[in-house]
């Protein structure tokens, strides 16, 4: 599983199912964040470049927002997140935030996969 499992370094993880792109933000992003209680989701259809924000996280502490890691169209979003924000904690299948299908499936190399991921947090903390 963790082979089509890549990260950023703004902590959002991304399963790759072809040329689609499930993201979801990291466990490192979800501990920093604390309890979670709300998320806007994007809106279905909107093309987003790489680097753009298209998500918010809110959680008692703070707003985060959530970036594209790459350039294409959204093409879903996890409208269970609205009536449960803490779904994002749960696991891959429940946490997604949106899905989007990617213009260029070579931007997929600039990102970590979990070793390079998991150096990257030990160096922030």
């Amino acid at each position: 599983m963790s082979e089509n499992l890549k990260y950023t370094a703004e902590h959002e993880w991304l399963k790759i199912e072809g040329d689609v792109a499930i993201i979801g933000i990291t466990a490192y992003a979800q501990d920093a964040l604390g309890d979670l209680v709300y998320v806007e989701l994007p809106e279905v259809g909107r093309k987003i470049a790489k680097g753009e924000d298209f998500a918010v996280v809110e959680s008692v502490k703070t707003a985060a927002e959530v970036y594209s890691p790459v350039t294409g169209e959204i093409v879903g979003v996890n409208d269970n997140l609205s009536d449960d924000p803490e779904l994002i904690k749960k696991s891959l299948d429940e946490g997604w935030i949106a899905k989007i299908k990617v213009d260029d499936p070579a931007q997929f190399e600039d990102l970590m996969d979990k070793a390079s991921y998991d150096k990257f947090c030990a160096e922030q903390d």
